[in-house]
């Protein structure tokens, strides 16, 4: 698809973080997977910029982001969105999270709730273990263990991106997943998963008090609809959607139909999210 309209932008300081953005309105910030970037929520960016300022980043160690020293806590990408939000001078926002994304913004919420308009957690488990014996050794499997042992992103991606997908995954969108894959930085990668290893925001549901919708694809294999009606029970007021024909990446794989269930919930409660006033 192509990027007319869209800007990118820098967010200054370390490590420096990417972003692109389009349209007018309240403002919204979609936070992407562990494999991907900023480009993977082109499609949304144009489908609600109408209506929203529509913002996706690139977080620390991905796409035109910096690289970072040192290892990783989930907390430096909360302070990373603290930063975005304060360059571009947004009081409260709408936020969006697949996977990857969608955990940072569970561990963001019970540290900077009053910058939190609404949630859309996509696709995601909210602790490691909730996941099956046999998800979380094929997590490492399939990522963290290939390229330590010396093998390429090329030489993963297949397997990797079959994982992933629906049965019904179009060649278009796997193309798009294979090329947003062989972008990533591996050393970052690599610290990501070691951190998504123990990761367990539990707690921290049952703290949301803000509207909440959570969206997951029919056929998600790592995360399955399962683990979403589990995440519902502890996110009050929570609602979720499934999205039929979809794995893991349901927003590249069924844009059209997220799409829709993203607009109708953000246009719910729209005027929640706001800039400050200068």
């Amino acid at each position: 698809m192509p990027l007319d309209n869209i800007k990118q932008g820098f967010v200054s300081g370390k490590p420096l973080i990417s972003f692109k953005e389009i349209g007018n309105g309240p403002p919204v910030i979609f936070l992407h997977g562990i494999g991907g970037n900023s480009d993977n929520w082109i499609s949304q960016l144009y489908a609600i910029s109408n209506n929203f300022t529509s913002i996706a980043w690139d977080a620390r160690g991905y796409g035109e982001s910096d690289d970072y020293d040192g290892p990783l806590k989930f907390e430096d990408f909360s302070n990373d969105l603290v930063r975005l939000m304060d360059f571009k001078n947004i009081e409260k926002a709408h936020l969006v999270g697949l996977s990857m994304g969608a955990r940072i913004l569970m561990n963001f919420f019970p540290n900077y709730k009053d910058r939190v308009a609404s949630l859309v957690l996509c696709d995601c488990f909210f602790d490691y273990k909730v996941l099956s014996k046999d998800k979380q050794k094929e997590f490492i499997d399939l990522r963290q263990k290939p390229l330590k042992d010396g093998k390429s992103l090329h030489d993963i991606a297949p397997a990797l991106i079959k994982s992933l997908v629906g049965p019904c995954c179009s060649i278009e969108a796997k193309n798009s997943i294979k090329n947003s894959f062989l972008k990533i930085h591996i050393n970052s990668y690599l610290k990501t998963i070691a951190e998504s290893i123990s990761y367990n925001a539990s707690n921290n549901l049952s703290k949301f008090d803000v509207p909440t919708h959570l969206i997951y694809g029919e056929f998600d294999k790592l995360t399955p609809v399962e683990i979403g009606l589990m995440a519902k029970e502890r996110i009050k007021n929570s609602s979720m959607s499934i999205i039929k024909n979809a794995g893991h990446l349901s927003n590249i794989e069924q844009p059209d139909c997220f799409n829709s269930i993203l607009i109708k919930f953000l246009l719910q409660h729209r005027y929640k999210a706001n800039f400050k006033k200068v």
